[in-house]
């Protein structure tokens, strides 16, 4: 069976325990349709990029699956009618990893660090802060009209 990699947004207004219902709903689909689940994954409440149907963040929420394609047209389509659900994708990937996703490595990484993300903390850079040694620059010159009278 082809391997897939799931993704799916649901309202900002449901609560976690709401999102874990629809992912266990929609796993259930597919394993009725002889379809088998890989790892499932939580990224959160997240910001979304622009507004969809009024809402400006999203629970986000990865699942590998190995299922025939109708179970995957059946899920989308419970999908498709489900109002919780704001967007989805399905991607056919060639393997599934058991390494957790970016998202979610990203996530430990900007913990650790603060929510600052890849930007380093002024002290960390080795130097002040500031822009350095500018160099010389000279004199400043003046304008050419500054410099010329009318007669």
């Amino acid at each position: 069976m082809p391997l897939y990699e799931h993704v799916f947004l649901a309202r900002q207004d449901v609560s976690a325990q709401q999102v874990e219902g629809l992912t266990e709903q929609m796993q259930k689909i597919i394993t009725d349709n002889g379809g088998k689940i890989g790892k499932t994954e939580y990224w959160g409440l997240r910001p979304l990029s622009f507004r969809i149907r009024k809402n400006r963040k999203a629970h986000y929420t990865l699942i590998d699956l190995d299922a025939p394609p109708a179970a995957i047209a059946e899920m989308e389509r419970q999908m498709g009618i489900n109002e919780d659900i704001l967007r989805f994708m399905t991607i056919r990937v060639e393997e599934h990893t058991d390494q957790p996703s970016a998202i979610l490595t990203r996530r430990d990484r900007d913990d650790r660090r603060g929510g600052r993300g890849d930007r380093p903390e002024r002290g960390e850079r080795g130097d002040r802060g500031d822009r350095g040694d500018r160099g010389d620059r000279g004199e400043r010159r003046p304008r050419r009209d500054e410099n010329e009278s009318e007669d």
